[in-house]
């Protein structure tokens, strides 16, 4: 087992002002104070060399999670185990094992090359000279990083900076990878070759990824399982696709037509969601797809035919709209 999770809870307690001078008095003579459940008791497991999506909406928990996951907080309440190890008592061997990449945040010196970054890390882990050697030509040759290393940083681009980032964080090899946004504020391309590179490292050393991402082309691409929360609470735990057919028991045909036809005919065989023109969007039933599918192709002037599932962010919002 790499993580463990049981009835994890993360409070703070946040103080509450009242707007104008009265209310700053007030808040000099007695504070108010609310106490605000960042993560609400939840559980779960993942497995070594497991890559799991980690989602929910803003302020939902995830980042405190992997904050605490990584030792960063202390918990309130409940057990976490990494590896075996206590978090939050950051034990040396722990530390060597793990890394946080957090697409907002970052660890490379502004003004110096990435190489000196590099470097740093190498001796704060203690990484062998010629297993850092090895490493570092791997990752130059995964994240084409070329002549990255020796400009500076302040120089980069953000997709150029994030791939330095990324490096800096997996010299020492770590074992379990907790990516907090890793592709934000990247280009279509960049995130995929961020996606292709988290694949690659994951094969080779069989690393254990919890990935948190508002892009679900990153999810899509790596996870096979997710893990869904809000306002601190577990919704969801399992298989992605079969969360896609619990939530949207339905799916689009996209037609692409010879000549125009009527709403209402298209009606007949599901809900139109589209029609713009020769291009027809149409939701039915999951278990009605292969059916109308057939009678669409018989009874139209279909040029064209896919059918889809209902897009991914679709169905997250629809997760997020559960009680919780």
């Amino acid at each position: 087992m790499s993580i463990e999770v049981r009835g994890l809870r993360k409070y703070y307690q946040v103080h509450r002002k009242e707007a104008g001078l009265m209310g700053s008095i007030r808040a000099f003579v007695r504070r108010q104070y609310e106490t605000v459940k960042a993560v609400d008791g939840i559980d779960f497991t993942i497995e070594s060399g497991e890559m799991v999506g980690f989602l929910g909406p803003n302020g939902a928990g995830k980042t405190t999670t992997l904050k605490v996951l990584a030792g960063l907080l202390h918990p309130t309440a409940g057990e976490v185990r990494v590896l075996g190890y206590t978090p939050f008592a950051r034990q040396t061997a722990f530390l060597k094992q793990i890394t946080l990449v957090m697409g907002q945040k970052q660890q490379l010196l502004w003004d110096l090359p990435a190489i000196e970054t590099f470097e740093v890390n190498r001796v704060i882990f203690e990484v062998p000279e010629h297993e850092y050697r090895q490493t570092l030509n791997e990752l130059i040759e995964l994240l084409e990083l070329g002549d990255l290393l020796n400009k500076q940083v302040r120089k980069l681009s953000l997709g150029e900076r994030m791939k330095c980032e990324l490096a800096a964080a997996l010299l020492h090899r770590p074992r379990v990878l907790f990516l907090d946004e890793p592709t934000i504020g990247l280009d279509v391309t960049m995130q995929a070759r961020v996606r292709e590179f988290v694949a690659e490292y994951n094969r080779r050393y069989g690393a254990t990824v919890l990935l948190t991402s508002h892009y679900m082309a990153d999810v899509t691409a790596l996870c096979k399982r997710v893990i869904v929360i809000n306002h601190g609470r577990l919704l969801y735990d399992g298989n992605l696709q079969s969360m896609v057919e619990q939530v949207a028991p339905h799916k689009i045909i996209h037609l692409v037509l010879h000549e125009p036809v009527p709403v209402e005919t298209l009606a007949q065989f599901g809900e139109v969601q589209r029609c713009d023109g020769l291009e027809v969007e149409l939701k039915v039933a999951r278990n009605e797809t292969t059916r109308i599918g057939a009678r669409l192709l018989t009874a139209l002037p279909v040029a064209d035919v896919n059918i889809a599932e209902p897009p991914i962010e679709e169905i997250i919002s629809e997760v997020f709209g559960q009680p919780v």
